[in-house]
């Protein structure tokens, strides 16, 4: 999950979309790779008292599995992250391959999982280049808004940038309108607008903007569970669906 601006749903989707491919029966590991620990929180893990991603990475962890947190949804499990995080970039600044760190951690586990979905911090720094180095695909989250479309055109020239240099197997799986208004004219007219520029490279998914999702934030779980026959539940549904359609997932 990337895009280098704040929120446009880059969390609500990792967290819905990971609880959806856990209903469908997939083995799913979350990685909470934002300072704010927002994922971490929306599953309702602790993270003040709990080995993170940050000790993995700066190698004061050695084994992933000391960091994976089950959560109260079967088959799906996460490795937290909390402040500590933000000063990740400074320590990896200077190490040997320090965009390959979380690519290392995450191979000696994901043999265990059918997806490990990976939540990035909004910006294009490290800790994002690690990510995209590690991943085969990539969902960018983008808000219906104008603002919101001028950026992804810098995100898709750093993922270009990551598989020439770094990753040659990481993939665009799509992009993801969210926070959908269809009552306004101008959600409708950026829809359209990404449409017509990445073409089928856009989800037939859309999420539209409802109250549940920071009703569901605040309890703590994913909108599936906490309103499962709402029209948000159904749309990340919907999604989870389509990236295995697609061959995004297996």
């Amino acid at each position: 999950m990337c895009n280098q601006k704040g929120g446009v749903g880059k969390t609500t989707t990792g967290i819905n979309l990971a609880a959806s491919l856990a209903e469908y029966g997939r083995r799913v590991l979350c990685v909470d790779f934002d300072p704010q620990g927002a994922l971490s929180a929306g599953l309702g893990v602790a993270t003040h008292e709990c080995p993170t991603i940050y000790d993995l990475l700066i190698g004061q962890l050695k084994d992933p599995h000391d960091a994976i947190q089950s959560t109260d949804y079967p088959g799906l499990d996460i490795i937290p992250a909390n402040i500590d995080l933000s000063a990740a970039e400074v320590h990896l600044v200077t190490e040997v391959a320090r965009e390959q760190i979380l690519a290392g951690v995450l191979r000696k586990v994901s043999d265990e999982y059918d997806v490990i979905i990976v939540d990035c911090q909004p910006s294009l720094g490290l800790l994002t280049v690690n990510a995209l180095t590690a991943s085969h695909g990539v969902v960018i989250p983008l808000e219906c808004e104008y603002f919101a479309l001028r950026g992804v055109a810098l995100l898709v020239e750093t993922i270009d940038k990551v598989r020439d240099r770094l990753n040659p197997a990481l993939e665009l799986d799509g992009i993801l309108p969210t926070m959908f208004d269809g009552r306004t004219l101008h959600a409708r007219e950026v829809l359209d607008r990404v449409f017509e520029v990445f073409g089928d490279k856009v989800f037939d998914t859309v999420i539209g903007r409802t109250v549940k999702f920071p009703d569901a934030s605040v309890a703590g779980v994913p909108i599936v569970t906490f309103a499962p026959e709402h029209t948000a539940a159904q749309a990340y549904r919907q999604l989870a669906r389509e990236l295995v359609a697609r061959g995004a997932v297996a």
